[in-house]
């Protein structure tokens, strides 16, 4: 059975501040990725740190993107409609 790897819609890549670093960066570009904020940087052990998240897209995961707290709220009306009660003039 061949291996898959799996697919995490959020990674955050950390290593020293390298070539090698770059090309883990790089790499996950290339894989459908995008850069999620800005790179940081640490003093540890007396060697900088960076890191880096990044993000699949929702349409590179098959998901669908999240509804925001409106959208999902339902409309009132804004008009008074004489068959509802519960209608008013907005």
């Amino acid at each position: 059975m061949e291996h898959v790897r799996e697919r995490l819609r959020y990674q955050l890549i950390t290593g020293p501040d390298d070539a090698e670093f770059c090309r883990r960066v790089s790499a996950a570009l290339d894989e459908g990725y995008e850069l999620h904020g800005s790179p940081s940087l640490t003093i540890s052990a007396g060697q900088l740190v960076v890191g880096q998240a990044v993000i699949l897209p929702p349409y590179a995961t098959g998901a669908r993107p999240a509804q925001s707290a409106a959208a999902a709220l339902p409309q009132q009306p804004t008009t008074a409609d004489p068959a509802r009660e519960d209608t008013f003039l907005g």
